[in-house]
Order: structure tokens, then sequence, then C-alpha cells
């Protein structure tokens, strides 16, 4: 089961590299965002501290959040490249159907469920 002509580093490798790039990409991303809102939220002679304190307090927070998303996604992705024995753009286009499909079925379930609770509630 060697890895010839395959094309991609090691997979945890692999994995770990786009871990770090969602973590980096969210964080500067995150701290864009969070100093324009901490400047427009904060009180006039006090703009500054508060998207300084702003980018603090949330930049990392969407650094993990887009650091998850990433990770998963890379993890899956390198799934289907070992189950298929190949690497092309379908792993990435199979994950995400996947993902709709569960998705979908989760928000079903979740409106039955609030649905019959509504309906015992009220009545």
């Amino acid at each position: 089961m060697g890895t010839q002509g395959r094309s991609r580093e090691p997979i945890a490798d692999n994995i770990v590299d786009d871990i770090g790039f969602a973590f980096s990409t969210g964080a500067v991303g995150g701290s864009a965002f969070h100093f324009i809102k901490g400047l427009c939220n904060s009180p006039g002679g006090h703009r500054l501290a508060g998207a300084c304190q702003a980018v603090r307090m949330n930049a990392p927070r969407v650094g993990g959040s887009f650091a998850v998303w990433g990770g998963l996604f890379s993890a899956f992705g390198c799934t289907l490249d070992y189950a298929r024995q190949r690497e092309d753009p379908w792993n990435s286009i199979a994950g995400a159907g996947a993902a709709t499909r569960s998705a979908l079925a989760g928000g079903v379930l979740v409106a039955l469920m609030e649905g019959s609770m509504i309906r015992l509630t009220s009545a």
C-alpha cells in the first residue's frame, strides 16, 4: 500500500498544514472585521482601545472556528483519497454532498422534535 504517484505529502502533515492555514486565515480576517466593528461601536476617545480589545477577544475564536472547519474538511478529503486510492476534485465534492445530506436530515429531525414539543406545550 505505497503512495507512488501521489502528489500530496503524508496525510497527517497535510491535515496539520490545512488546520494552520485555516486558523491564520480566520485570525487575520477576524482581526480586520472585529477591529472595524470595535472602532464603530466604541465611545469617542476610546475607539482605538475598544478596537484592540475587540480583536483580542474575538480573533482567536474566529481563527479557532476556521481551524476546526479546515481540519474537518482536510480529514474528510484525506479519508476519501485513501478510500478511493486516487486524488481528484471528486473527493471534496463527495464530502460536501454527504455533509449537505446529513445537515438536511438533521434539520428535518430537529424540526419534527421542536414541532412536536410546541404542539404538546400549546395543547
